[in-house]
């Protein structure tokens, strides 16, 4: 059992006690991060004084070719090893001797798992960002091609006024770009670097810990030791990120799972992107949907389940704090293949435009333009309400949209009709008329796309 500890202790740990213990299996993932952490403190320690040229030269040799051997398959690592620091540590000693035990040189595991965590997770943020922008240039295309694709607007999943794809396509790509404003505000405020605080005092070595924060991209050094080795906060508010981004394609997938659906008939999923049945020959089923939708659960369960690991731990660094990798691993991957797959997915998604324009026009979703026909013509609102929603009934009794109405039978409950009311009404007037910045009309909504065209063509948060 390989381990960076047993000068206090006179005999061998329980090998299930090992085994409960160790954290090889999982935050082997982190070897990378890790072995750049330790160049860059050695790189320092030199620079201190504190490590010779030669023995860091000897260091920094020995820890690039443990990082080149590993990531072209040609060391492994093993359960042999207590963790991903005792792993780099012991096949340094292997590989350089003596001097690879000088590694760790006014340095602590709980400050180096503190730096691995946070250069991993920071590098995941990035990923997660990109993802996000190509699903969301996947949005921009399609609100672009459908600023005149007419649809229900619903309230309470009930049609209520008439919009365009183009407008609720929109809907989700601000709430994507919320999603990629809270993964920088992350960043920014986790961008600072722990390592120098030791195991939770800091160090009677003269480090120069700014230094090291500027080798590794961080803004500076974190201020307090006690706090360096035991926030996880970065953790908490990423998973919280993760787990709002997956509820946004949760909604998003509730909808094209019923608009895939035989009485909606909507959209058409491309064949790539869905599954058939084992037993019933017609169905093509929203799977990836589903999954998305059922997976966001998945990723709120890691979020709760750390937030309740750190709710009463003390300062400073405790045991507990090691469970805040499988969690957040698990996460990560679930959330990068459910973005990867639904960008797919609503790429080649097709939406049928004429059972989308007929379903508003069938929904009575221009009612509310009757009535604003009526104020208009000096009806006060509460009166136009009523008779519009006369109308309504009198349609849904004889199984009409309000266009199908005749001007007689407008007239019936207001003779303020006129001819003009049909072009009051149609999908397009409806639409077109409602102007304000945000509203779904033609000229406002080529406001916004031209917004999100800078947004995109100019707007890199990292």
């Amino acid at each position: 059992m390989a381990q960076l500890w047993g000068g206090r202790f006179t005999k061998e740990t329980d090998q299930v006690v090992y085994e409960f213990n160790a954290s090889i299996s999982f935050d082997k993932r982190l070897y990378r991060q890790d072995i750049e952490g330790s160049m860059a403190h050695v790189k320092m320690l030199a620079k201190q004084g504190i490590l010779t040229i030669k023995e860091s030269d000897k260091i920094l040799h020995g820890l690039l070719g443990i990082l080149q051997d590993v990531d072209n398959g040609k060391l492994e690592i093993t359960s042999e090893y207590e963790d991903i620091h005792s792993f780099v540590e012991a096949n340094l000693i292997k590989r350089i001797g003596d001097t690879g035990k000088k590694l760790h040189t006014g340095r602590s595991r709980n400050d180096q798992v503190a730096l691995d965590m946070r250069l991993y997770i920071r590098d995941e943020l990035k990923n997660t960002d990109k993802l996000l922008f190509e699903l969301m240039k996947v949005l921009e295309r399609i609100m672009e091609e459908n600023l005149d694709t007419f649809m229900p607007g619903f309230t309470h999943l009930q049609k209520a006024q008439p919009v365009t794809l183009a407008h609720h396509i929109g809907a989700y790509f601000e709430m994507f770009k919320r999603d990629r404003s809270r993964l920088y505000d992350i960043y920014r405020r986790m961008n600072y670097c722990p390592l120098g605080a030791g195991a939770l005092a800091g160090t009677t070595y003269p480090l120069d810990r700014k230094y090291t924060a500027e080798l590794l991209g961080f803004y500076g050094p974190t201020l307090n030791s006690m706090d360096s080795v035991s926030d996880r906060d970065y953790i908490i508010e990423y998973l919280s990120a993760l787990a709002t981004i997956m509820m946004h394609m949760s909604r998003f997938s509730e909808e094209i799972i019923i608009w895939n659906s035989n009485e909606y008939r909507f959209v058409e999923l491309d064949d790539a992107y869905s599954t058939g049945s084992s037993i019933m020959p017609q169905k093509k089923n929203p799977d990836i949907a589903e999954l998305v939708r059922g997976k966001t659960g998945r990723v709120y369960g890691d979020l709760m389940g750390f937030l309740t690991t750190m709710k009463g731990l003390p300062l400073a660094y405790n045991k507990d704090m090691q469970e805040d990798k499988e969690g957040v691993f698990d996460a990560i991957d679930t959330v990068t293949s459910c973005i990867t797959l639904f960008t797919g997915m609503v790429d080649t998604m097709k939406f049928n435009k004429d059972v989308m324009e007929t379903s508003a026009k069938n929904g009575f979703t221009n009612a509310t333009d009757v009535a604003d026909y009526l104020v208009n013509q000096g009806v006060p609102f509460r009166d136009a309400h009523t008779i519009s929603g006369r109308l309504v009934l009198k349609c849904i009794d004889e199984d009409k949209a309000l266009d199908d109405l005749s001007l007689e039978e407008f007239r019936e409950e207001s003779d303020v009709f006129q001819e003009d009311i049909y072009e009051a009404i149609s999908m397009k007037t409806c639409v077109e008329k409602r102007l304000t910045l945000g509203a779904p009309g033609r000229e406002a909504m080529k406001e916004v796309l031209k917004k999100n065209k800078k947004y995109l063509d100019e707007d890199v948060l990292f």
